[in-house]
């Protein structure tokens, strides 16, 4: 894998995680603004960013998503968008189309993304799962890759205008 393709990898497998408190109807409302809290959270192989937020607008079936990162290979902002009925969601990242699927497994929110990255493609499936205060957003990636599997842990901590 190149350095690019690498960076790029790094740079969706993140925002593809960092893209949610009140609950309705047995499910999270991910709503709100949320920051990565890197002390806690664990990147595995790829080099965490240095800071991140993420904006989710979530109104049942649509989570809408905005993530601002910094990182080694510079700023980014991200938008996605998912619906929770298991239709396939297309979103663009830094010119790379990824295709996602989002279901709801109890009060667990799963997506299932594809992407192709120079002819490689790469499995991501990431959980949400929100704390019970709804004070912390825990997602866990697992990324497959013909070179191999992984798993990142992340840690979004809401964050709390006054």
């Amino acid at each position: 894998m190149t350095r690019r393709t690498f960076a790029l990898f790094a740079g969706l497998a993140c925002a593809a995680m960092l893209t949610m408190p009140a609950m309705a109807a047995g499910k999270p409302d991910f709503t709100g603004d949320w920051k990565l809290n890197v002390d806690k959270s664990n990147f595995g192989p790829i080099p965490p960013p240095t800071s991140a937020t993420v904006k989710v607008d979530h109104k049942d079936p649509v989570i809408k998503t905005t993530t601002i990162q910094s990182a080694m290979d510079g700023d980014h902002t991200d938008s996605a968008s998912y619906t929770t009925d298991g239709k396939e969601s297309k979103n663009d990242f830094r010119g790379t189309e990824a295709k996602s699927t989002a279901k709801w497994d109890g009060d667990i929110l799963v997506i299932d993304t594809k992407v192709d990255f120079q002819g490689t493609e790469v499995l991501l499936k990431a959980t949400w799962k929100l704390s019970e205060d709804g004070k912390t957003l825990n997602q866990t990636t697992k990324i497959s890759t013909p070179q191999g599997d992984f798993e990142m842990a992340q840690v979004l901590d809401k964050v709390v205008t006054p």
